[in-house]
């Protein structure tokens, strides 16, 4: 078997597969085959002798990721080594060791806190509402495996600038509460399985020799995403020894705010002089005009220079491209045309993904799918009807339409009810779950207003518009695009990826405010990059609904890219070439549009796109309106789009007041973009033209 295993590896990988004592630390860059090194490193190390499989173990983060080390080892002929996630390794272990630790029955284990941190939270005051639940939860478990109590947390959030869902004294009588509620129900949560081993480890020598006994050789995978207590917990696996592999990539660290640290892997050899270390730079995955791209990106960081360059090992492929959108309507739909062009040349759905960077992003995704007829999966994040929140934002509505109490413009009566469930107009400056909730009935509200010039101001027809569409985006999906988050997307691959809402505010989060915050934006666009064999599609929307204001601009980290700009010349083998990084520059700020009539400031989105206020007097040529409506209905039906995706009410009034006689005016008018223009333009000229 040794040499068929040799002969399948690349030379720094048979560098890590030959290096079978002391401590090892491998550098992968994304797609360079670290599985493969890692996996044919056990079986050389089993097929020589030199290690004992029933004392291996090789530990991952996710139970896919510790499946696809365990099929790879069958195929290699390797049986009888423990592959398990770090959780389950320290489950199989305690359950072994509990009867000489406790005498009793192994308590029972918390499948999710989120009962009992409401619990908690409740009994400290303090809002009781998933998102808040979810955050908290997010906040105690970061404390734990940072070995945080009391005062504690309060104080090292304030080093690493973390922001606390709560007040830091608040937090510390939650967590107290939450520690309480399971000792009483003497259960036990994921956080404490890890806490408890090393607890046993360390206190007592007999549990450590016999784990020290049964396991000499380990192998940590994804070691850039280790946070504290595993670390501690691998530690004291290890005990004097050292036989231990690692492998990760600082550039995919994205899960910092979970209490992760790269500084593990990136200092391993601080820790450990006498390491072997070995740097996997060859990308079988992504073709060279891909992997290009993933290195000007990532070589922008400010420690570029310390990091992994790709470089591609397949022939040249398609550029990646980078389309722009007057909106995120314009934007899914263009989205769902790129798709369907490569199904069309035969490429499969299950091998294209599009990745977003938070999940109220894939509504109008999940509507622009639905409506083409194209079958989507759904990773890392529930339908966007399926969330929690949007479900009781329609059964709020729907109580609302029978009650036929609600009067005024359909937005408003949206915005009044959503504000009973807790929903303001003003964002929340968190980036957690209670942000993904405001996001999602944000999402809502928009919907009201761009329905409303088919629906008027009908609450019921609304809600019936609200079934039809989730009813449409329920449809069986056994094989189909998926979409996904990107942090969803880790690990993972596809042919064909398109990566949406690439501007400033989303690509990098608008509440990314530290540099470490912002770098690890970067390290997010890099991995949503990387996922992409064969063909890679970038785009952005200058505003978020059809007619709003074209306030956003292109992602800093793409800006230049496609070009080349900030590239860095990748070296043959496993050595980095030295990078320099850029600062982020300020967001340019504009002052507010003025009424074309009286010159005051101009507040709504519908005054902005008439260009005048609206109790200013104004001629308009109704006959011309009425003109252009007619157009606008006939090209949404042979389109087969609602009206407003054309041209929005205002729009169309706009057009009527300034009677636009070429293509430079007409795309003056707010909401008429580039795209609209090349698309409508002539056919709107000519209709100008007539009616005048």
């Amino acid at each position: 078997m040794t040499p068929d295993v040799l002969a399948e590896l690349d030379d720094e990988q048979r560098a890590v597969v030959e290096a079978l004592h002391g401590p090892v630390v491998v550098l992968a860059g994304a797609g360079t085959g670290k599985t493969r090194a890692i996996t044919h490193r056990i079986a050389h190390g089993v097929a020589t002798g030199q290690h004992d499989p029933r004392r291996t173990l090789a530990v991952t983060f996710t139970t896919r990721a510790a499946g696809e080390m365990r099929t790879r080892l069958r195929a290699l002929g390797v049986d009888g080594v423990q592959v398990r996630t770090f959780h389950a390794a320290a489950l199989r272990q305690l359950r072994y060791f509990w009867p000489r630790l406790s005498g009793g029955e192994f308590p029972e284990l918390l499948p999710a806190k989120a009962r009992l941190v409401a619990e908690a939270a409740n009994r400290c005051s303090l809002p009781t509402d998933t998102a808040t639940v979810r955050d908290l939860s997010g906040d105690l478990e970061w404390a734990k495996v940072n070995f945080l109590v009391g005062d504690s947390v309060g104080i090292r959030a304030a080093q690493v600038r973390r922001t606390l869902s709560v007040d830091a004294a608040q937090l510390a009588l939650v967590q107290e509460a939450y520690e309480e509620a399971k000792t009483r129900r003497g259960m036990l949560d994921f956080e404490d399985i890890l806490l408890a081993m090393a607890g046993a480890l360390d206190e007592r020598p007999d549990i450590a020799d016999e784990v020290h006994g049964a396991y000499r050789w380990f192998t940590v995978d994804e070691y850039q995403d280790v946070n504290p207590l595993q670390q501690r917990l691998l530690d004291l696996w290890l005990g004097e020894r050292d036989d231990l592999c690692v492998v990760g990539d600082a550039n995919q660290t994205i899960y910092t705010f979970t209490g992760a640290s790269p500084d593990y892997l990136t200092g391993f050899r601080q820790r450990h002089p006498d390491a072997t270390e070995v740097r996997l730079i060859r990308c079988y995955r992504c073709t060279p005009q891909i992997v290009d791209l993933a290195n000007a990106v990532i070589g922008r960081a400010p420690a570029a220079g310390s990091s992994l360059v790709l470089r591609s090992q397949r022939g040249a492929g398609a550029p990646p491209t980078l389309d722009s959108y007057d909106d995120d309507v314009a934007e899914a739909a263009g989205v769902v045309r790129r798709v369907r062009e490569h199904l069309d040349a035969g490429i499969p759905a299950r091998d294209i993904a599009v990745l977003f960077r938070i999940n109220a992003q894939s509504a109008e995704l999940e509507e622009a799918f639905s409506e083409a007829g194209i079958p989507v999966v759904l990773r890392g994040t529930e339908r966007f009807f399926d969330r929690p929140e949007v479900r009781e934002a329609v059964t709020r509505i729907r109580g609302a339409a029978r009650a036929s109490e609600a009067a005024g413009p359909l937005g408003e009566q949206v915005r009044a009810v959503l504000s009973s469930a807790g929903w303001t107009p003003e964002a929340p400056r968190t980036t957690g779950a209670v942000r993904e909730r405001w996001e999602s009935l944000a999402a809502v509200a928009t919907l009201a207003d761009e329905l409303a010039p088919t629906l008027g101001d009908s609450l019921p027809a609304f809600v019936q518009e609200l079934d039809a569409r989730a009813e449409a985006q329920h449809a069986p999906v056994a094989d189909g695009v998926t979409l996904a988050s990107i942090h969803s997307a880790k690990g993972l691959e596809w042919r064909v990826v398109l990566v949406v809402g690439c501007s400033d505010g989303l690509i990098p989060l608008q509440y990314a405010e530290t540099p470490a915050q912002v770098e690890e934006e970067r390290r997010l666009a890099y991995v949503a990059v990387t996922r992409a064999a064969d063909h890679l599609h970038l785009s952005w929307a200058a505003a978020r609904q059809p007619g709003g204001r074209a306030s956003r601009t292109l992602s800093p980290f793409v800006v230049g890219t496609l070009e080349g700009s900030g590239s860095r010349e990748a070296p043959r083998r496993g050595v980095v070439s030295a990078g320099s990084g850029r600062a982020r520059g300020e967001r340019s700020r504009k002052g507010p549009a003025r009424c074309r009539v009286c010159r005051k400031a101009l507040v709504t989105g519908e005054e902005r796109t008439l260009g005048r206020c609206r109790v200013c007097p104004v001629d308009i040529n109704e006959d011309l309106l009425d003109a252009l409506r007619e157009w606008r209905l006939a090209t949404s039906r042979e389109k087969s789009v609602p009206a407003y995706v054309v041209f929005t009410d205002a729009t169309l009034m706009a057009i009527a007041e300034q009677l636009p006689r070429s293509e430079s005016a007409l795309e003056l008018i707010p909401g008429i973009g580039p795209m609209k223009l090349a698309a409508y333009g002539p056919q709107v000229l000519e209709l100008v033209q007539h009616h005048t």
